[in-house]
């Protein structure tokens, strides 16, 4: 049978390569970025705001990445220190780059004087953006894939192209593309939040909520169907509440291997419950407590200067006591726009 293999490495040079994976990363970011762009200039946000938000982000993700990896295979890593720096080798875990991005960004965006719940609800979209994209580097590397499965069920039930099919044959065995099911999980998340943020009931904060719950309900049910979940031994009573809960999915699917002899609790599973409950705890106790006073829809504020960002260069002069003129708001926030749009059509009438 003739297998379709995809080389990992997409351009070398002597000794130096390219891999397709960090491509693949680099695209999924470059497309998170321009939607935050996008986004962000409809509140008058530079593009230079969320570029310098990326290049702070990313390096703080893949060490959160790494960091979290290796805390949980610490036992293979600590008689070779060295090993713990060669991520070219693989070992990163999402949820690690999720809290070293979120650190990161905190401390920046509370530097340039703006509400974080305002600008995380802007990124919100280009985080499962870039997830969406950024798992089909584990296609390339034939990585992060579910336990054995017919080929039949590849081809004839599930009806995936070839070039799929072909590529989950590792070693002679055919395997689930979880890696196609969470990007998939993630594009319907992408649709539900872009419809989401123009809702006038969303309050600040809750769409980068929305995105903990939507994506952390997808990773639950489809990590248990992996064969390289980091894990831990818990006690049973909550091993088995997990399997409980990932019980619907075994009318379709068989769990993937987990070996008892290294735990019995998913890590992400269990983070992944968390996170929800996390989530959902904090949507109520903001709105209970009126901390989400603020709409999605609202103009952003600058803490700092107590002007909205969008305010030109006139309006901050004059804020700080300034005598310079001339200079004109390049761009009303959405509701002050549809404002003096109104006033322009009434005086063009």
């Amino acid at each position: 049978m003739n297998m379709l293999l995809i080389n990992p490495v997409a351009i070398a040079i002597g000794t130096f390569e390219v891999r397709w994976y960090g491509i693949i990363l680099g695209l999924g970011a470059l497309a998170g970025l321009l939607l935050a762009v996008r986004e962000g200039k409809r509140y008058g946000l530079s593009s230079d705001f969320f570029m310098d938000l990326l290049l702070i982000g990313v390096p703080s993700a893949i060490i959160g990445a790494r960091i979290y990896y290796v805390a949980f295979k610490w036992d293979e890593y600590k008689h070779d220190l060295l090993s713990v720096f060669k991520i070219w080798e693989g070992g990163i875990a999402i949820y690690g780059a999720l809290i070293g991005a979120f650190i990161a960004g905190i401390l920046y965006i509370r530097a340039k004087g703006y509400s974080f719940w305002r600008i995380a609800d802007i990124c919100a979209p280009s985080l499962i953006t870039g997830q969406i994209i950024g798992r089909w580097g584990n296609f390339v590397n034939q990585e992060a894939y579910g336990g054995p499965v017919s080929e039949d069920f590849l081809r004839n039930t599930l009806h995936l192209p070839g070039w799929i099919v072909d590529q989950m044959n590792v070693q002679g065995t055919f395997h689930h593309p979880t890696f196609l099911y969470e990007s998939l999980w993630n594009l319907l998340g992408l649709i539900l939040l872009l419809i989401l943020r123009r809702q006038k009931f969303l309050r600040a904060g809750e769409l980068l909520m929305s995105y903990f719950i939507w994506y952390s309900v997808g990773r639950f049910y489809i990590e248990g169907l992996r064969t390289d979940s980091l894990a831990f031994h818990g006690p049973e009573w909550l091993a088995s509440f997990v399997n409980g809960l990932w019980s619907p999915m075994t009318v379709t699917f068989e769990p993937g291997y987990l070996d008892p002899a290294y735990g019995n609790i998913r890590i992400s599973q269990l983070v992944a419950i968390l996170l929800v409950l996390a989530a959902v705890a904090i949507i109520i106790v903001r709105r209970a407590t009126g901390a989400a006073s603020e709409r999605y829809l609202d103009p952003i504020i600058n803490r700092k200067t107590g002007l909205p960002a969008d305010a030109g260069p006139e309006e901050t002069k004059a804020e700080n006591g300034g005598e310079e003129h001339g200079a004109e708001r390049t761009e009303a926030a959405p509701n002050e726009r549809e404002k003096t749009k109104g006033h322009e059509d009434e005086t063009n009438d």
